[in-house]
């Protein structure tokens, strides 16, 4: 394993074992002041990681459409999450850094556009966007944390 896939996948995790033994009542609730929860969550680092890195390098994304449709940036939850979607989630959500890994190294990202993510930093190549990758989880994590307090 890179280090930079080490770095990604250790707090991922760390976050899965934090939430072991939450209902799916726990997952689901949007505590006062939050407008997302704890499943929501882990599926949108899923989703964000699969757009930035395949969608901005113009590359098939892993997920299918509703998965990526309902964790995309901007989105929030729409309805409750059950047994199903919480085993697609656990089952993502290591597997995508997996195969993340793999494709780095044997696929070129030639067409990876440069853009400037909403935190303003430029990425303009597959390692950057990898390098990228443990901010935003780490970002989404904390939510967790906080989520996880609240209820």
């Amino acid at each position: 394993m890179t280090k930079a896939i080490e770095i990604i996948k250790m707090p991922r995790l760390m976050i899965l074992k934090g939430v072991e033994g939450l209902t799916l009542d726990q997952l689901n609730k949007i505590p006062a002041g939050f407008n997302n929860n704890i499943i929501w969550n882990l599926g949108h680092m899923i989703a964000a990681q699969q757009g930035v890195c395949y969608k901005r390098a113009g590359l098939p994304a892993i997920i299918d459409d509703e998965f990526w449709d309902t964790f995309r940036p901007d989105s929030k939850p729409g309805r409750f999450f059950d047994e199903n979607d919480l085993a697609k989630i656990k089952g993502l959500f290591i597997s995508t850094i997996d195969q993340l890994e793999i494709d780095v190294a044997t696929k070129p990202f030639p067409n990876y556009s440069t853009w400037t993510t909403r935190y303003g930093a430029e990425l303009s190549s597959i390692q950057e966007a990898v390098s990228f990758i443990p901010f935003h989880d780490g970002f989404h994590i904390g939510y967790i944390t906080a989520l996880k307090r609240a209820i």
